[in-house]
């Protein structure tokens, strides 16, 4: 048997000529005339857009590894930053928000947004990386109003009215920012 590719054979295999003709060529021609080719995959093409190359499994690989994570402002600070001061904002939060009747259940939180406050300015109190932006200036904010009223009230005095719901807009304000 001879390959599919001959279409001219030798004089002597006429009779069969016609078949491996048919054999050879049929499905070629089958396809061109009605249409049954295989579909065409075309390659989408990508534009060059940062955000687009973020996206996917390599991007998730590169945030992973990469140190600084970009704000809902669009600026670029550290995970590490960011981490701590959405921490400061939601525990104090909860700490204001908390109602006074149950002592207990006020101390722990007010304990935890004092540990968050202790080891957020641990880490960047005068770090010259977020010293100008503007969660950072904001947050220094709450914790002067709430060093300076309880400096004044002393460390067990509950919070005024007028001081929780500034200390509450400075936190909205940080977290925008965030």
């Amino acid at each position: 048997m001879q390959s599919r590719s001959n279409i001219a054979l030798p004089p002597s295999e006429a009779s069969s000529s016609r078949r491996h003709l048919l054999i050879g060529v049929g499905p070629s021609l089958l396809t061109l005339t009605c249409g049954l080719s295989p579909p065409t995959v075309w390659a989408e093409e990508k534009s060059g857009d940062k955000e687009e190359e973020d996206k996917g499994v390599i991007g998730a690989i590169k945030s992973l590894f990469d140190p600084n994570e970009k704000t809902k402002s669009g600026k670029v600070l550290p995970k590490a930053y960011l981490r701590s001061a959405r921490e400061v904002v939601k525990t104090l939060r909860e700490s204001l928000n908390e109602g006074t009747d149950d002592n207990a259940k006020f101390r722990r939180t007010a304990d935890s947004a004092k540990e968050s406050i202790r080891e957020y300015l641990g880490s960047w109190r005068g770090n010259q990386i977020v010293a100008q932006e503007e969660s950072y200036v904001i947050l220094e904010k709450v914790i002067r109003s709430l060093a300076n009223y309880y400096s004044k009230a002393g460390p067990s005095a509950p919070l005024s009215h007028e001081v929780k719901s500034e200390i509450l807009d400075y936190l909205n304000t940080a977290e925008e920012f965030l």
